[in-house]
């Protein structure tokens, strides 16, 4: 967190290069320079701005963000089907009556019905979760406009901070697959910048936030941390009962299909596909390292470090509440967001 420095430490205190270049990106972020807004002007002039919102916290910032540069956006929620209910609660009510209206977008099929189609689960060699449920659907959109209004930009909320990955973005980038520029706004933001636009408009975090939760998406994502899946059987136990039937549909389709060519898991010594596939920690531990049912997976989430010890306690982490200045108390899978960006990069098979 930057600290204020008074006029009169500054009297007796000279000024860092470091601290001047930090008191001159948060000038930038918060009120950006007449030179900088004519820019924006110049280079957004006659183009559609699309806003992709999430319901999570960065790209709700980036819509506020745009709001206070006077910059009109449209903004657009790809719809995956797995996201917690209070997501689509806060994203309906409190986050559209602040924002503005969000267009809802879909592929085809939703993330259970696509499961059960496909017979597999998404995994990091497959992710094809990402361009059915959210690059394709949004294709389809950006064309959609820009067959109704021209050119289009493609605004996202990615913050350099965030990861490796993501701090190697610049702010601007051409998508051949989506024929359109990429703009990422909040590229040099930190989280207290993010923090701080929802105070001064008066909006709430999304609640899971609240709850703990780190990220806002998948409910749970198939790259879930440890923390998360535990979050997720703790407050809601009837999503691992949705993962446990859908496991076991796959299954019994997947034993389906051996069976008709007089094969078996055994046979072909394949594992019976789950939702988690080569966690690292149960990798680690001596497991097969490509697929636990998630009972396991459950199980190892409330352990120690290692995966052996069961903890007594929840690790002990800063509460959402706490991270967001909202009590007295003394506190998302880069691929999504890389793919949103290059959906003409190739899966790996």
């Amino acid at each position: 967190m930057t600290r204020r420095i008074t006029d009169a430490e500054l009297e007796d205190k000279p000024v860092t290069e470091q601290e001047l270049a930090e008191w001159e990106r948060l000038a930038e972020v918060a009120t950006p320079g007449p030179w900088v807004a004519n820019e924006l002007r110049e280079r957004l002039a006659g183009r559609i701005v699309i806003a992709s919102v999430s319901g999570g916290k960065d790209s709700a910032a980036m819509s506020l963000h745009l709001t206070e540069l006077g910059v009109e956006h449209r903004r657009v929620f790809c719809d995956t089907g797995w996201e917690h209910p209070k997501t689509y609660e806060y994203l309906r009510g409190e986050l559209t009556a602040k924002l503005g209206p969000i267009d809802e977008i879909r592929g085809d099929l939703l993330l259970p019905d696509l499961v059960r189609k496909k017979g597999m689960f998404p995994s990091r060699t497959r992710r094809f979760c990402t361009q059915e449920l959210k690059v394709f659907p949004l294709q389809r959109y950006v064309r959609a406009v820009q067959d109704e209004t021209g050119d289009v930009v493609n605004a996202v909320g990615i913050r350099a901070g965030e990861s490796l990955s993501r701090s190697k973005m610049p702010e601007w980038e051409w998508s051949d697959g989506f024929d359109c520029d990429v703009w990422r706004p909040l590229i040099r933001w930190t989280l207290e910048d993010v923090i701080a636009i929802h105070h001064r408009h008066g909006l709430r975090p999304n609640p899971l936030y609240l709850m703990g939760a780190s990220r806002v998406g998948c409910w749970p994502c198939i790259h879930a941390r440890k923390s998360e899946v535990r979050l997720v059987a703790d407050v809601d136990p009837a999503r691992i009962d949705a993962i446990r039937e859908l496991e076991r549909e796959v299954t019994a389709k997947a034993e389906a299909r051996h069976a008709a060519k007089g094969e078996t898991f055994e046979s072909l010594g394949f594992n019976r596909p789950t939702f988690f596939q080569a966690p690292g920690a149960l990798r680690s531990e001596g497991k097969d390292g490509r697929c636990v049912p998630i009972d396991e997976v459950v199980t190892w989430s409330r352990t120690g470090s290692g995966g052996r010890q069961f903890e007594l306690f929840a690790p002990e982490t800063e509460p959402g509440c706490m991270r967001w200045g909202l009590c007295e108390t003394d506190e998302a899978d880069d691929f999504i967001e890389e793919t949103l960006a290059h959906p003409d990069e190739e899966l790996t098979p």
